[in-house]
């Protein structure tokens, strides 16, 4: 998945906005919104942090400044530890042409000790949004681990893996009807790249997005 085929799959699926949201990490986001630029193609930096509770929470910034200000937060907030490239594969930093600029060598398939709170927290302070990721899989999960979702968490949405049905889930879990609930493609590989989300915004930035998952102000989403 390098930043040049990233964006020529997302715009043969017709996408106009995506989010680049690695695991703990935000280094290649300059790569893609650089390879996007005048496409027409959208690109959100931001992260999918794991939290000390080993929730992954989506962080969607507006700018690389604030993606990266979070990126050293959640430095601060990891075990200094190596990576194992013999068991988990090497870490690479790509520029926009999808060419090896260096390895990260710090562990970052781990849990911070940051709480959910202090991410929806913190992440609200550098002016991001912060979704609870794919709340209904059996790890790594908001109800997987904590068992409910707090009623004053202060998040805009909660998202479903990419195939659950509202509907099912809500039978499942009913507290889930008070949210508003979101499936993105969570793309880990080209070909797991697709439209689950349909966003009526005046721009593609943050601020929008909030308004379209409230359905406020004539913005709106829908599930693809």
């Amino acid at each position: 998945m390098i930043p040049p085929l990233i964006v020529r799959q997302a715009l043969a699926l017709g996408l106009r906005l995506i989010a680049v949201t690695d695991h703990n990490a935000a280094g290649n986001c300059s790569a893609v919104m650089r390879a996007a630029a005048g496409s027409g193609l959208a690109v959100l930096p931001g992260m999918e942090v794991q939290t000390s509770e080993e929730i992954h929470v989506l962080c969607l910034f507006d700018t690389l400044e604030q993606v990266l200000t979070w990126q050293g937060t959640v430095f601060d907030h990891l075990p200094d530890r190596p990576n194992p490239e013999d068991v988990l594969g090497a870490q690479y930093l790509v520029d926009a042409e999808g060419d090896y600029l260096r390895t990260e060598t710090r562990l970052l398939l781990t849990s911070s000790d940051l709480s959910l709170d202090e991410v929806v927290r913190r992440v609200r302070a550098l002016g991001g949004l912060p979704i609870p990721a794919h709340i209904d899989r059996p790890s790594f999960s908001l109800l997987a681990n904590l068992g409910f979702v707090p009623p004053a968490l202060d998040v805009p949405a909660l998202e479903l893996f990419r195939l659950t049905d509202p509907a099912a889930a809500i039978t499942r879990q009913p507290e889930l009807a008070g949210w508003p609930l979101i499936r993105d493609s969570d793309a880990h590989q080209l070909n797991e790249m697709a439209a689950r989300l349909q966003l009526t915004l005046a721009a593609p930035t943050v601020g929008e997005l909030a308004l379209a998952l409230a359905h406020r102000n004539g913005r709106a989403f829908s599930l693809v």
